[in-house]
């Protein structure tokens, strides 16, 4: 079979294509959510971490926040997904998108949690000693002098955690999901043909992290740029 016949045959014919456009629509649609919740979980786990670090104050919340990034960055994320679908939400009626969203959500936002704790505690610790000697609480010397330098400094980790975070829903197919890996999976099961459906499935991964890639260069350039104003 020529290459004409097979690109006909897995993506022509039937609208094959569409089971990848689809797919990768509800890949896209599982990374947004999921960043959204990673980046929430994960900012509100580093300001406890820091916290302690900083005042040993929030102990308590401080060690349910190091066992949370224990086990989530300690277990691989497949595991995670399946455990969240097949053990907390086995017995409740949930889209399976849904509970994706969650399971990578709450992934994310361990390293997440990571990243911008190491952006804060790189804040000089003097200039949180500023903003308390101007009569600011806590709270508002974090929210006001620390949190914007922190968050300048990891904005382009926090990007590229986007990243893997897109390529780590390629395992959403394990609970099912038509996802765009499992999109590529259903025309290679119908035409037995592998090497054009994966071959198609790469490329548009690769396709997208490269384009998510030049933004986040852009931005860095701009912050290096306002930096040196």
């Amino acid at each position: 079979m020529d290459f004409s016949e097979s690109f006909r045959q897995n993506f022509i014919q039937d609208d094959r294509w569409k089971y990848l456009a689809n797919g990768l629509r509800t890949t896209l649609i599982i990374t947004v959510f999921a960043v959204i919740i990673g980046l929430f979980l994960g900012f509100i786990v580093a300001i406890i971490r820091a916290t302690y670090l900083r005042t040993k104050k929030m102990l308590i919340p401080d060690l349910f926040c190091r066992l949370y990034l224990t086990v989530i960055r300690g277990t691989p994320v497949v595991v995670q997904l399946l455990i969240i679908y097949f053990v907390i939400f086995g017995s409740v009626n949930i889209s399976k998108t849904v509970v994706a969203i969650f399971a990578f959500g709450i992934n994310s936002g361990a390293y997440v949690a990571e990243i911008v704790r190491g952006g804060i505690m790189s804040i000089d610790v003097g200039q949180l000693e500023a903003g308390r000697s101007l009569g600011l609480n806590y709270r508002q010397t974090m929210v006001h002098i620390i949190m914007p330098q922190a968050v300048k400094n990891v904005l382009p980790a926090l990007c590229n955690e986007c990243i893997v975070l897109l390529k780590e829903t390629s395992v959403a197919g394990y609970i099912a999901i038509d996802d765009l890996t499992r999109g590529g999976d259903i025309i290679r099961g119908i035409t037995f043909a592998p090497f054009l459906p994966l071959i198609a499935v790469a490329l548009i991964y690769l396709f997208v992290v490269i384009l998510l890639t030049k933004l986040v260069g852009v931005l860095e350039r701009r912050l290096a740029a306002n930096d040196r104003r």
